[in-house]
C-alpha cells in the first residue's frame, strides 16, 4: 500500500536484512540504566506536569506538548502494531513487547513517572504520538485492520522526541525542556527493523501468531491474520529497496550514535528520493549534529545551525515530513502535496514554545526558558563566576550577544525592527560567523550549500530553486524549502484555513531560505545543560571546548547520562552498549573554535587561555 512508502530506513533495515539472507541480524547491544531516585522538572517557565489540579487542556500543558501529533507516521507501522510487537531477540518463546518503557529508556527515550495520561494513554516515551486514522495521502485510502474494518492509528514522533533532555546527579535525574535529546535513533531503528523482521517470519514458531491476537483480538480469523501477514510482507518488500539505498551510500555516511543526527540529510532523503520516488536523491548522511537546544528559538531571526530558514511554520513542518509525515508527492488520484500534517496543531505546538507575549526587557522569554542551575548541583563559586563574567565580557560577547539576563541583550540595536513585521514583532539579530573563521567541522553548512536533487517539472519549482542543471538538478535548500511551502499551502486548504489567517500561522514572516557557509553564535543562557558541544556534538564539556584543540578528547563515549558539573558535560567513560565518537572522521572533527595566541581566524576566536581562566568561564557559564 502506499503508506508503507513512508518506513523509514533504518527501521526496515533489520528486517529486509532477513527477508534478503534469511539470516537474524544481531540485536543492537543497549546500555544499562540505574533507575533514578527521583525525577525533576527544571523550572523553565511550564506548568508542573504533576500537578493539581491540572492546568485547563486547553492551556496545552506540558503532558500535552510531549505526546501532540504533527501527523508523522515516523516507524511505518500502525500505533496498533507497535504496542504489538515484542522485542528483538531470536528466542523460540515470547519475550517483552517492544514498547516496554523499560526497553525504550535504554535506547534513550525519557520515561517520566507516572507517564500514562490522557494525552498518552498507554505510557510511551516522551516524544511519541498517536495520530489520526492512516489515509494514504496519495489515494485516499485508508489502512484498515483486517479483522475489524476500521482503519490503524499512525505513531510517529514530535518535535518532543528530539527536543527534550535528560541528566542524572547522584540519583537525580533532571529533565530538560527543549534541551538535546540522548537518543539513539539508529539502534532504536535497527531494533524495530528486527522486531518486524521476526514476527513476519517462520523462524520463529508462535511469534506472529501472539501479535496477530494483540492486533486483531483473540481467537481471529484465518483470513484476517493472512491479510495482517500481506501487510508485514509489504513493509519488508520495501525495506529491501531501502536498504539497497543505504548500502550506495553506506561507505560515505557516519555514525550518529547518542544525541546526534544528521536531520538535514536525513529530511532530503525522505522528501526529495522516498516520498518523491527519485532514488537516484539518496545521499549520505555525512553531516550529523547534536541535537539544538530550542528554548527562545522562536524570537531568532533566523534558525537551524546554519541560520538557513525564517519561517516557523516551513521549519516545522519540514521537519515533520522528516520524520515522515506522509505527505502525496507523486499525484496520482488526492491532490498533489496532500499530507497528514495538521497546520492547526503545528502552530500551537510553536505558539507553545513561543509564549503569549513577545519578550521584552521586563519579563525576558515568556515562553519555554532556559533552564537555571539546579540547587542539588554544587554550588557555583561567586568568586570565580565573576571573573569569568570579565572574560565573557571580553571574548565570548561580541558573537554570542550580551548575556540575556542583562540590560545590553535588549538593547534594540540588536533586534530586528518591528515596524518590518506585519504584527509589529521584533527578533533577535542572530551573528553569522563564517565556517572559515570559527574552523568548526563545515559537513554540516556544506550538506545545504553543495547538495542538489533531480524534481520533475510537475513539481512546479518556479520560485527560488534556480536554473536545474546539465542534469536537470536544482539546489537542495532552495528546493526543500519550495517543496515545502507547497505542501504547507495545500495543508491550509484542506484544513479550511482562511487566507487572512494564514500569515498567523506562518509567523507572519517570509518563507526565507538560504544556504550560507556560516554557523550561528546563538546566545548562551542554559548552555550548561546542552552537552556535547559543538554543532556536530564532537567535544563533551565546555572545560574541553575552552581548551586548545590538542588538549581535547580525540574520541569519547556518549550514552552516559550522569552529569559532570566540575567540567560542564556528561561523565567520559565507557559504556556498553554506548557510542564512541571519533573526532578523526570527517563530519565529526573537533577543531575550531579555539582560544589559542596568534593571528585569529582558521579556526582561533580569542587569546590563549590558561586553566584557571578556562574554570572562571566556565563557572560563569552556569549562572545563566
Amino acid at each position: 500500500m502506499g503508506s508503507f512508502r513512508r518506513v523509514l530506513l533504518g527501521s526496515a533495515l533489520g528486517a529486509a536484512a532477513l527477508a534478503l539472507t534469511g539470516c537474524v541480524p544481531e540485536a543492537p547491544t543497549l546500555p544499562k540504566y540505574d533507575t533514578p531516585k527521583r525525577t525533576v522538572w527544571l523550572d523553565q517557565g511550564w506548568a508542573d506536569p504533576k500537578a493539581a489540579p491540572k492546568p485547563d487542556p486547553k492551556a496545552y500543558d506540558r503532558d500535552w506538548y510531549y505526546h501532540a501529533s504533527q501527523g508523522t507516521l515516523t516507524f511505518g507501522i500502525p500505533y496498533e502494531w507497535f504496542l504489538a510487537l515484542e522485542q528483538p531477540d531470536f528466542t523460540l518463546w515470547e519475550t517483552g513487547l517492544l514498547s516496554d518503557p523499560a526497553y525504550l529508556n535504554r535506547v534513550g527515550f525519557i520515561i517520566p513517572p507516572d507517564n500514562r495520561n490522557a494525552y498518552n494513554p498507554d505510557g510511551l516515551p516522551v516524544g511519541f504520538s498517536k495520530g489520526a486514522p492512516i489515509v494514504d495521502p496519495t489515494t485516499g485510502q485508508p489502512f484498515p485492520n483486517p479483522a475489524t474494518g476500521k482503519p490503524f492509528s499512525a505513531i510517529g514522533l514530535s518535535c518532543a522526541a528530539c527536543h527534550t533532555g535528560q541528566l542524572e546527579y547522584k540519583g537525580t535525574r533532571f529533565i530538560v525542556d527543549g534541551g538535546a535529546a540522548l537518543t539513539d535513533l539508529g539502534k532504536f531503528r535497527t531494533a524495530l527493523g528486527i522486531s518486524i523482521g521476526l514476527t513476519a517470519s517462520a523462524l520463529v514458531p508462535g511469534r506472529f501468531d501472539r501479535f496477530a491476537e494483540r492486533v486483531l483480538g483473540a481467537n481471529p480469523s484465518a483470513d484476517a491474520k493472512t491479510a495482517l501477514k500481506v501487510q508485514l510482507q509489504a513493509i519488508l518488500a520495501k525495506g529491501e529497496q531501502l536498504m539497497l539505498l543505504d548500502q550506495k551510500v553506506g561507505p560515505q555516511s557516519v555514525a550518529e550514535g547518542f544525541g546526534r543526527l544528521d536531520a538535514l540529510n536525513r529530511i532530503g532523503n525522505q522528501v526529495f528520493a522516498i516520498d518523491l520516488a527519485v532514488p537516484q536523491n539518496y545521499a549520505p548522511t555525512n553531516a550529523p549534529v547534536s541535537y539544538p537546544h530550542i528554548w527562545a528559538t522562536s524570537w531568532y531571526d533566523w534558525v537551524q545551525y546554519n541560520g538557513s530558514i525564517e519561517q516557523p511554520m516551513v521549519r516545522n513542518a519540514g521537519e515533520a515530513m522528516g520524520v515522515a509525515a506522509m505527505v502525496n508527492m507523486t499525484g496520482l488520484k488526492t491532490p498533489l502535496f496532500t499530507s497528514s500534517i495538521p497546520v492547526r496543531e503545528v502552530y500551537e505546538m510553536e505558539e507553545f514554545l513561543a509564549g503569549p507575549e513577545q519578550p521584552f526587557t521586563a519579563k525576558g522569554f515568556t515562553g519555554l526558558r532556559a533552564p537555571a542551575w539546579p540547587k542539588e548541583m554544587p554550588a557555583v563559586n561567586a568568586d570565580l563566576a565573576k571573573k569569568g563574567e570579565t572574560l565573557y565580557g571580553e571574548l565570548c560577547q561580541g558573537c554570542h550577544l550580551p548575556p540575556p539576563n542583562t540590560e545590553a541583550f535588549w538593547n534594540p540595536a540588536l533586534w530586528s525592527d518591528p515596524k518590518a513585521n506585519a504584527a509589529g514583532w521584533r527578533y533577535l539579530k542572530m551573528k553569522m560567523v563564517d565556517v572559515s573563521y570559527v574552523g568548526t567541522d563545515p559537513a554540516q553548512a556544506n550538506a545545504l550549500a553543495e547538495r542538489k536533487v533531480a524534481v520533475p517539472d510537475y513539481i512546479g519549482l518556479t520560485k527560488d530553486a534556480k536554473t536545474p542543471d546539465e542534469q536537470g538538478r536544482y539546489w537542495f535548500g532552495p528546493a526543500l524549502g519550495e517543496v515545502v511551502e507547497k505542501v504547507v499551502t495545500q495543508a491550509y486548504n484542506d484544513a479550511k484555513v482562511p487566507t487572512p489567517e494564514r500569515p498567523k500561522l506562518d509567523g507572519y514572516r517570509p518563507n526565507g531560505i538560504r544556504a550560507p557557509l556560516q554557523y550561528k553564535a546563538r546566545p548562551l543562557d542554559g548552555v550548561w545543560a546542552t552537552a556535547p558541544y559543538l554543532h556536530n556534538g564532537s567535544v563533551p564539556t565546555l572545560y574541553a571546548l575552552l581548551s586548545p584543540v590538542a588538549e581535547r578528547p580525540a574520541s569519547f563515549w556518549l550514552g552516559n547520562r550522569e552529569y559532570d558539573p566540575k567540567d560542564v558535560g556528561y561523565v567520559n567513560r565507557e559504556l556498553e552498549g554506548g557510542f564512541k565518537v571519533r573526532t578523526d572522521l570527517p563530519g565529526n572533527r573537533n577543531t575550531g573554535h579555539e582560544f589559542k595566541d596568534g593571528p585569529l581566524g582558521n579556526g582561533v576566536i580569542g587569546r590563549y587561555l590558561s586553566p584557571e581562566e578556562r574554570r572562571a568561564l566556565v563557572e560563569y557559564l552556569k549562572t545563566l
